[in-house]
C-alpha cells in the first residue's frame, strides 16, 4: 500500500510516497531518506490514533481520543483514506481541527501525519 512506503529527508522535512518500487535508493539533500513507519498505539499524552465513525453514509475522523493540539509548533498536517481502490487526503494547518471527513467505504486504513510525531494509522 502506497502509505506503508512513505520516506522522509531528516534535512530539509520532504515527505514522499513511493509509487512503485524499482529498487534504487531515495535520496534528499544529498543523503538516504528514512523510512516512515506508522504507530498504531497511543503511549504519550498526546494522542494520535485516529478515532473513526461511521455516520449517515460518511466516515467522520477525530484524531486522539482528546483532540490533538493545533499549534503552530504541533500540529496534524494531514489526514488520509486508503482503500484498495482509492485514497483520499485531507491537508490541515496550525488552528484547524484535527478533523476530516469522507465518503463511506466498508473497510480501510485512516493514515494522519504528525509534524513532531510522525505516522499513525488505524485499520476500520
Amino acid at each position: 500500500m502506497l502509505y506503508e512506503k512513505l520516506y522522509r529527508c531528516e534535512k530539509c522535512g520532504n515527505i514522499v510516497a513511493l509509487v512503485k518500487e524499482g529498487g534504487g535508493t531515495l535520496s534528499c539533500c544529498g543523503q538516504e531518506m528514512t523510512k516512515i513507519n506508522a504507530n498504531s498505539t497511543d503511549a504519550a499524552q498526546e494522542k494520535h490514533v485516529p478515532e473513526i465513525v461511521k455516520e449517515n453514509g460518511k466516515i467522520k475522523v477525530t484524531i486522539g481520543s482528546v483532540l490533538h493540539p493545533s499549534l503552530p509548533e504541533h500540529y496534524i498536517e494531514w489526514i488520509a483514506l486508503v482503500t484498495p481502490g482509492k485514497i483520499e487526503q485531507v491537508y490541515l494547518e496550525p488552528g484547524e481541527e484535527p478533523r476530516a471527513e469522507f465518503d463511506e467505504v466498508e473497510s480501510g486504513t485512516i493514515y494522519e501525519y504528525c509534524n513532531l510525531h510522525g505516522l499513525w494509522k488505524k485499520d476500520f
